[in-house]
């Protein structure tokens, strides 16, 4: 019993230590590019049992992880490639990736010419975050002892027979070993596509490239074409300085409508309250009007009283009677008197003065 539960404890502890190993590797995986495999192959020394799909799948076994191989040119890496490569890395919950890429010598004698070298194609897969190992100059097809010596549990690659070298499916034994797990491949988009892209306008991209500084020696371009492409930038830059100006033209007449319609609307607004504060002030019930009423009144009210014309300029006066002991001859000789205009109290008082004399007279 005690043996038993020693062994029991070492095997935890040991799983415990790989899953930490395989974090730290996950960790820098993604910090780090992926490594090179060995030219000798894996030099785990852990057992390499053989696994079914089922058993895989449910994530055995615990102590190492599944190695899966997937191998391709992945020239011109694109989001095809990566989707791929993403797919074979989450085929099973605990995968290591294992990425292998074929040699510029046997790619141009089974498939064609590629645009990257073999050397770029190996740096570019080492940045891929879901690769954790690069096998560098791959075989074309899977041999038996090339699986063994990399340990590789499965094959991940898309259903579709790949016929080259004679066969019709260069995949056909490793999916009757049972270790072949397909992959989907991505539509509207490969390496052919970009390529036919840029054979279908390449006037386009040779012109651009002249443009930004390369020879028609370096694009492998004639003396005629190279006039030719040269001619048509020209035009091509004359054509957009015309279409700038026009742009700008009409962008001025624009700015030049929107000022001349804002002033005109304000001419229109204060012309409408000239007219308003005009009729306010001069109109027939304005307040020019009630001032010079008013000021009519304040000069009417501030002038001295005239008397109308054709009137008396004062009412006749009795002669005063003689008093006794007053000689007559006085009195009827005396001129009589010239009284200045009197004011209607001054009349007041003069016949007052004309009815005390009568009563004292008789």
């Amino acid at each position: 019993m005690p043996g038993r539960r020693r062994g029991r404890g070492n095997n935890n502890v040991q799983q415990q230590q790989t899953q930490q190993n395989q974090r730290g590797a996950a960790r820098r995986a993604l910090r780090e590019p992926a490594a090179f495999a060995k030219s000798t192959g894996c030099d785990s020394e852990i057992q390499q049992e053989k696994l079914t799909i089922a058993q895989a799948r449910r994530g055995t076994p615990a102590h190492r992880p599944v190695r899966v191989y997937a191998d391709g040119i992945f020239d011109l890496f694109h989001s095809g490639h990566a989707r791929a490569l993403m797919q074979a890395k989450n085929v099973f919950p605990n995968t290591h990736l294992i990425v292998g890429v074929c040699s510029d010598e046997l790619t141009h004698k089974y498939k064609g010419y590629t645009v990257m070298t073999d050397e770029e194609r190996y740096d570019a897969l080492t940045h891929c975050r879901y690769v954790d190992e690069v096998v560098r100059d791959a075989p074309w097809t899977l041999t038996t002892e090339f699986l063994q010596k990399h340990k590789i549990d499965f094959v991940a690659h898309d259903d579709i027979p790949y016929t080259s070298a004679g066969s019709e499916d260069v995949y056909k034994h490793i999916k009757e070993a049972g270790m072949f797990v397909a992959t989907q491949r991505t539509e509207g988009i490969s390496t052919s596509d970009l390529i036919t892209r840029i054979v279908r306008d390449y006037d386009i991209y040779v012109r651009r490239n002249l443009q930004r500084g390369y020879t028609a020696q370096d694009l492998n371009v004639g003396f005629i074409n190279d006039k030719k492409y040269r001619l048509q930038n020209h035009v091509d830059k004359m054509k957009e300085t015309v279409r700038t100006v026009e742009e700008k033209s009409k962008r001025l007449v624009y700015r030049v409508e929107e000022k001349s319609q804002d002033l005109i609307h304000k001419w229109e607004e204060k012309s409408r309250e000239f007219i308003s504060n005009f009729l306010e002030l001069f109109g027939p019930d304005g307040a020019w009007h009630a001032i010079q009423e008013q000021s009519g009144r304040m000069i009417q009210a501030l002038s001295p009283y005239s008397s109308p014309r054709g009137s008396p300029s004062s009412s006749p006066t009795r002669r005063r009677s003689l008093s006794p002991g007053s000689s007559p001859s006085s009195s009827s000789l005396s001129p009589p008197s010239l009284s200045a205009p009197s004011s209607p109290s001054s009349r007041k008082k003069g016949a007052r003065r004309s009815r005390k004399a009568a009563s004292t007279y008789s």
